[in-house]
């Protein structure tokens, strides 16, 4: 089944539906950060509704206060009728019927997918599930969501990203719940597999499921929601109907200015302008053994976009770019000030000034005992030693240079890293590699989880950088990102570079097509740059 034959569309919907739930004058504090204050909304049966705002704006907070992970500190619940359910633990808020799939992908990495969908369900003395129905139903759910399951004794350490997103759904789905919440769950999801749970989710719809869906991607708003309640500083802005909104009206609710940013676009007279040498070069190189090899030559001041449909390689090649020992054949030279070097760690790359963020934050990238300034100044620390001491006031100043540029909301620097909101903490890590002057910046799906208005301002950063001689190449699975920002798109198959698109045929459809394997009207030549 394709993408195209699962893709979902709203439903006409009952206002008299009921109402499954209801919050009012919701309030949480850690420490001297008001994270809520005065927040309010409601879920009625059958309802897809949307939570938006800028990070930090409260949604995680209140996602987490739902599914019995926080404590409010003021406000009231009436789930179903019940004024004050028990939501005290994530297990009390599963037994009334919320279920939760956040962002960050948890998952027990060497346990099965069988294991992983059970996951939380049984006693340490017995199990609740036959164990013939526990293999029958995960293998039915995860039939529906995932157009080639894996099996149900692999270890989930060997799935992608995305398949590995997936079994925190289908553990979610198999929990059969009255209320599902979905946290930014879709941004480590392929697009088919994307579509697919939208399907999903307007069956559960049609049964009277209510749906709360977060995102900072307004196509998936148009395609499912039928409300939208608008956050913003810890407080509800108000709440639209289908029909009532539109970018322009969600980013002025949001930020309390109809001021839009302006994306970084540029035509091929500026890109040539800004380009200079070669600064990498791909020679050979070969992500599997039965994969085509292919050249890469990255010039300074570019701006190179990594698509393709999830798991085709393109981490991979970003790896191979950075040193890691991932591919099977050729080699990546950096061209620099004494010659050429080849690149054979992610050691070296540092040394030649490549840097890499990775695509999860959690495993990746957050030292989450250490403190927001601690997790910037890492990969620069030997730039803030006087007389043998470490300066704190130096990576203060730098981080503050950084917060300024990303809109990083945080309080005091020496916080813990985990008080702030999952797009703070990715501004974070993307701040602390800029901040190590890189030549090379390699980004693996950057935006992933952080607002349109901080999108805005990663486009432009990148962009002011690229005009001063940065080569980036960035990973991103949103279409829309590509087609704004990049000078030139690879689009990965099969392990291979199948096609790149240039400014001139850089549409939405043309890579579409590409993910699919149609050649289309654009050059297929495997050697790029």
């Amino acid at each position: 089944m394709s993408a195209a034959d699962v893709t979902a569309a709203p439903i006409a919907r009952d206002a008299n539906e009921p109402v499954l739930l209801q919050v009012a004058d919701m309030a949480k504090a850690f420490g001297p950060t008001q994270a809520l204050r005065a927040c309010g909304f409601e879920l009625k049966a059958g309802e897809v509704h949307a939570l938006v705002g800028e990070n930090g704006s409260g949604k995680s907070t209140l996602v987490k206060i739902l599914s019995g992970v926080h404590a409010p500190d003021a406000g009231t619940i009436v789930l179903g009728g019940v004024t004050g359910p028990d939501l005290r633990t994530p297990r009390a808020a599963q037994q009334s019927g919320i279920v939760t799939v956040f962002q960050e992908v948890l998952v027990a990495e060497a346990s099965s997918v069988l294991d992983n969908v059970w996951l939380g369900v049984d006693s340490p003395l017995r199990s609740r599930v036959p164990k013939q129905e526990k293999r029958d139903r995960a293998r039915a759910a995860l039939a529906e969501l995932l157009d080639r399951p894996p099996g149900l004794d692999t270890p989930v350490e060997d799935l992608s990203l995305s398949d590995r997103q997936s079994i925190g759904i289908v553990r979610a789905l198999l929990r059969r719940p009255r209320i599902l919440i979905l946290d930014e769950a879709t941004s480590a999801l392929d697009i088919e597999t994307r579509d697919r749970l939208f399907a999903i989710v307007q069956r559960l719809s049609r049964e009277g499921v209510g749906v709360v869906l977060i995102t900072h991607r307004m196509d998936e708003i148009d395609q499912i929601g039928d409300r939208i309640t608008v956050m913003r500083s810890g407080t509800t802005v108000g709440t639209l109907a289908r029909g009532e909104w539109n970018s322009r009206v969600l980013v002025q609710m949001m930020t309390g200015s109809d001021q839009m940013t302006e994306g970084a676009r540029h035509d091929a007279a500026s890109i040539a302008e800004r380009t200079g040498d070669v600064v990498l070069e791909a020679r050979g190189l070969q992500l599997k053994g039965s994969s085509r090899p292919f050249d890469l030559r990255l010039r300074a001041g570019e701006l190179v976009g990594v698509a393709g449909l999830e798991g085709h390689g393109q981490t991979q090649f970003l790896e191979a770019l950075w040193g890691m020992h991932s591919n099977s054949g050729g080699e990546v030279v950096r061209h620099g000030d004494n010659g050429e070097t080849v690149v054979r760690s992610p050691a070296g790359a540092a040394q030649q000034d490549i840097a890499y963020v990775p695509r999860e934050r959690r495993l990746d990238s957050l030292f989450s005992w250490m403190s927001i300034r601690e997790n910037f100044a890492m990969p620069t620390m030997a730039k803030d030693r006087r007389n043998g001491f470490l300066s704190t006031s130096a990576s203060r100043k730098r981080l503050e240079s950084y917060r300024e540029q990303l809109n990083i909301v945080l309080g005091d620097p020496d916080d813990a890293i985990t008080t702030l909101s999952g797009g703070n903490q990715q501004k974070v890590i993307i701040a602390r590699w800029l901040a190590s002057n890189p030549k090379v910046l390699l980004l693996n799906d950057p935006t992933r989880g952080i607002d349109v208005n901080a999108k805005r301002d990663l486009y432009q950063l990148l962009t002011r950088l690229a005009s001063e001689g940065l080569a980036v190449v960035m990973l991103s699975t949103e279409l829309d990102e590509h087609i704004e920002l990049m000078d030139r798109v690879l689009i990965f198959r099969e392990h291979e570079l199948f096609k790149e698109l240039d400014r001139a045929s850089l549409t939405r459809s043309a890579m579409l097509a590409s993910f699919f394997g149609e050649e289309g009207d654009a050059d297929g030549d495997r050697s790029a740059g």
